[in-house]
């Protein structure tokens, strides 16, 4: 049972070794790591506690890298807000120690959570017989149990419909080699499902147009240009004839 309870007690003897030490808003766990989600506020405060300090300017880093601090917020208690939290603070180290002693320190990490970015309708608009590629952006925190594609409001016939649909964790695609407009034309939505914010969308209004006949633009232009210039000499060496004809 000593043992046990010893054992229980080592992380938060661990922590009380630095004279600094972190508090923030909103509190963070036992492990130092603050849950938060997107838009939100957070503020960290570092206090250096009691100890004999000839030094006593305390330094913060981001993940390793410097925050500026103003004059007034560097000794003995100095504070750092992070407003508004972003998706790049998901992850982020926050570490405060002493400037002459950087074994003496804490540190935070930021545990940010967020729905993927998907919503609103989208125009597009496609070719008979031209390939079409169609995207959701599905990353998230924590990240999405399920993507689902349909169309007209029916899952999406990957075996008769020539569908193809990959994702690598970040987006969702769906593919179509050849669209056919019988098959293809309509409205098309991609709905990621989170286990904490549940469901959100984002629908593409296809149109299949007729395939338009292309030409090769630099022949063309190549082409008239001779057939011009053989005009412009024709009509020269006639004026010529008529020109002699006239003395």
């Amino acid at each position: 049972m000593f043992s046990i309870s010893l054992f229980l007690l080592l992380p938060y003897c661990t922590r009380q070794t630095s004279d600094v030490i972190i508090e923030s808003t909103p509190a963070s766990s036992i492990g130092g790591v603050i849950q938060t989600e997107l838009e939100k506020t957070v503020s960290l405060v570092c206090t250096l506690q009691s100890g004999t300090h000839d030094d006593k300017e305390l330094v913060w880093l981001r993940n390793k890298a410097a925050v500026d601090l103003k004059d007034g917020n560097k000794e003995n208690r100095s504070s750092v807000c992070i407003s508004p939290v972003i998706i790049e603070d998901e992850g982020a180290t926050f570490t405060c120690h002493l400037k002459s002693n950087a074994s003496n320190k804490a540190s935070v990490t930021l545990n940010v959570t967020y729905h993927t970015d998907i919503s609103g309708l989208e125009e597009v608009t496609v070719e008979d017989g031209e390939s079409l590629v169609l995207q959701c952006h599905m990353k998230a925190n924590p990240m999405v149990t399920s993507v689902t594609w349909k169309l007209n409001g029916s899952l999406v016939d990957l075996l008769t419909s020539s569908f193809i649909i990959t994702s690598d964790g970040i987006t969702s695609k769906l593919q179509i080699n050849k669209v056919q407009r019988n098959l293809h034309e309509g409205l098309y939505q991609c709905t990621a499902t989170s286990p904490v914010y549940g469901e959100r969308s984002k629908s593409f209004q296809l149109t299949v147009t007729e395939k338009t006949l292309k030409f090769p633009l630099m022949p063309m232009i190549a082409g008239l240009v001779v057939v011009g210039l053989t005009a412009l000499l024709a009509i020269i060496s006639r004026w010529r004839k008529i020109a002699q004809c006239c003395k």
